[in-house]
């Protein structure tokens, strides 16, 4: 063999050498198997635990306003504005929002007048038959005295003289029919009053008027369209009586309604204000359940203010129910109790056999890592409180970041590699000769 070939060997001896002395140097600096540790230090946060659940903003006070007579619509009334009424208009108590036709209510009107008119000229006629009928009975009574007086003889004839007592039995009945008359026009004449009045009231509920002051949420008729009345009235209007108070109907799980009570804080966003969040405070809890899909679910009403009027009627909201709170509370990420290192990162002055029982997290100890054992409170599901055990500003380990270098040989394994180029003529490796 050549010299100069074996100083070439020689050489790249020693380069390979000098590699590997940097590599394991490297190695060793970058930490236990070239990992680097995830931190976080402990620090006072407020701590919230809370009841997830989605609900619908609904007004406080909402009057549904109805159609007692049937007929066409003919003409909506004016708003605060001087605006035709319509949806979203401000509306005063007793201010007329639509008219129906009233033909046939005021035709119903003027026959029950009429028939009022015809029960008392008919009460009137009794009247006058019972006077009649007195007049009848005084003058048989008189006949029937002197009949009695002479009794059967040649100058009364047994014929006459029962004549004469027929004639006053006759008038007397003739006393009591006239009475009953005169009662059956009377209930004819209450009867055609009564009958006045519901005409009188029809007529009237042909004027739509507004019961409350508010907001017309929903017009669900137009003009030209009838509504027909039958048991029970026929929906106009949605009116609510004040939206600047409002409420969250909220779907709360059985499993979490027992934590559920009057007057508890909650916190709620809504789809149209993401970033805005909204306060109030339990007002209900209604007992009527229901069930879905095996799952039975109680209605919540929360009230909050909305003074501003930011929140609109019918928006979905999601809603947190505060059920306890701790404030400035030291706090460590979930994550930190969560990590478990391998044997390899713990520290060898840590005896895990003799480690007491408890909640733990990890430290760094030089280049390894020792667990704490920690008290732990509520958490949030992000943070949980820490009773014992650590104090603010302590550095917990919440994972390990492994150095790609290290692992790969300064490669990305995550890179697409580049196929081998082939090499042209014979893949032998020729023999020296």
């Amino acid at each position: 063999m050549k010299k100069s070939t074996i100083k070439k060997l020689a050489a790249l001896a020693v380069v390979a050498a000098i590699a590997f002395a940097v590599y394991k140097y490297a190695f060793a600096s970058a930490g236990v198997s070239g990992v680097n540790y995830k931190t976080a230090n402990i620090e006072k946060r407020d701590i919230v635990v809370s009841i997830e659940a989605t609900g619908t903003v609904e007004p406080e006070d909402l009057v549904d306003v109805g159609a007692r007579v049937s007929g066409e619509i003919v003409a909506f009334g004016k708003d605060k504005a001087g605006k035709e009424v319509d949806y979203g208009s401000e509306i005063a108590e007793g201010d007329i929002i639509a008219l129906i036709d009233d033909e046939i209510p005021q035709s119903d009107l003027r026959e029950a007048k009429a028939k009022l008119e015809q029960a008392k000229a008919t009460k009137a006629q009794a009247q006058a038959n019972l006077i009649l009928c007195q007049t009848n009975l005084k003058q048989a009574e008189r006949d029937w005295s002197r009949a009695k007086r002479l009794g059967v003889s040649e100058a009364l004839s047994q014929a006459s003289y029962d004549e004469y007592l027929s004639a006053w039995e006759q008038a007397s009945a003739q006393i009591d029919v006239a009475k009953a008359q005169i009662s059956q026009a009377d209930a004819e004449i209450s009867q055609a009053e009564a009958a006045l009045k519901v005409a009188e009231r029809n007529l009237e509920y042909c004027v739509i008027k507004a019961p409350v002051n508010g907001v017309i949420i929903d017009r669900i008729v137009n003009v030209g369209q009838t509504v027909v009345s039958n048991m029970s009235a026929s929906s106009l209007f949605l009116i609510a009586k004040d939206l600047k108070k409002m409420e969250v109907w909220a779907s709360v799980n059985e499993a979490d309604i027992g934590s559920i009570y009057v007057d508890q804080p909650v916190e709620f966003t809504v789809d149209a204000f993401p970033n805005e969040k909204f306060e109030g405070k339990v007002g209900k809890i209604r007992l009527n359940a229901t069930m879905s899909q095996n799952v039975v679910t109680y209605v919540v009403e929360v009230q909050t203010d909305n003074s501003n009027g930011r929140l609109l009627p019918y928006l979905t909201a999601n809603l947190n129910f505060e059920v306890k709170r701790v404030k400035d509370s030291p706090a460590v990420p979930n994550a930190a109790l969560r990590w478990k290192p391998d044997g390899k990162y713990i520290s060898e002055k840590v005896d895990m056999a003799n480690l007491p029982d408890g909640r733990k997290v990890w430290v760094r100890d030089g280049d390894k890592v020792r667990p704490v054992i920690v008290e732990t409170g509520i958490t949030d599901g992000t943070f949980t409180e820490i009773k014992n055990g650590l104090k603010l500003g302590d550095e917990v380990v919440t994972g390990i970041e492994t150095s790609l270098s290290s692992s790969s040989g300064g490669a990305n394994p995550f890179m697409p590699k580049m196929p081998a180029r082939r090499k042209s003529g014979n893949n032998t490796t020729p023999q020296k000769k």
